[in-house]
């Protein structure tokens, strides 16, 4: 089997995954983005996933990610960050990626929306929230999100899609499950008083290993890379 199908048959296999936990959830196919992380591949490993159909890739890292990009320069693939962005870090990464999961506090939203409105540009962000409260995270701890919305909703480029997590290292699916669920409620009762320059229904959530019951708790993007 060639590398392409092989990559072909994966990717309708996490596709036909997705549409069996949309069902068991009561949703639509549609309402979940699937995100192709390229993380522990190579150049021909991405491209085979876009031969197949996949427009959306991500990376974790911001060298990874420019390295990968300028090698598929002028193909139609839309790069996601998913993984932890420093401030200076922030200019070449934007000349690429147009979608940041990682926003995880002011300082960085700030930077990110001088850079973008000096490259003309408007990015998509979701707030990095760490549900799990574990040290070794990134992410705004879930209490300091409200009082951060009015000085987010000032921003100008910088357009708020939803939240953002990652499940806890221990515990397996059923500590995901409740991850999952705590960002969901946070969501849900953070949107009547978000400001209506930020939009909170989107739900980055879900990996490799739990995709399937972050789509039942109400994900909008997974970040599938095996």
């Amino acid at each position: 089997m060639s590398d392409l199908h092989r990559v072909a048959e994966n990717l309708a296999k996490v596709r036909a995954q997705i549409g069996e936990a949309c069902s068991r959830s009561g949703r639509a196919a549609d309402e979940v983005r699937l995100v192709g992380v390229t993380k522990y591949v190579g150049v021909d490993e991405a491209e085979a996933l876009m031969a197949a159909g996949l427009r959306d890739l991500g990376e974790s890292r911001p060298q990874e990610l420019w390295r990968k990009a300028e090698s598929l320069s002028g193909r139609d693939v839309r790069w996601h960050l998913i993984g932890h962005l420093q401030r200076n870090k922030v200019r070449r990464t934007l000349a690429v990626a147009p979608v940041i999961h990682s926003a995880d506090s002011l300082r960085l939203l700030v930077e990110i929306d001088k850079e973008a409105a000096a490259l003309g540009q408007t990015v998509e962000a979701f707030l990095e929230v760490n549900v799990s409260g574990e040290e070794a995270k990134h992410g705004l701890a879930p209490e300091a999100i409200e009082p951060l919305l009015p000085e987010i909703a000032r921003l100008g480029p910088v357009r708020i899609q939803g939240l953002m997590t990652m499940a806890s290292l221990h515990g397996g699916r059923e500590q995901a499950r409740r991850d999952f669920a705590k960002l969901r409620e946070l969501r849900d009762r953070l949107t009547p008083q978000c400001p209506p320059e930020i939009s909170l229904r989107g739900l980055s959530m879900g990996m490799s290993g739990d995709f399937d019951i972050a789509i039942e708790e109400g994900a909008t993007i997974v970040r599938v890379g095996s």
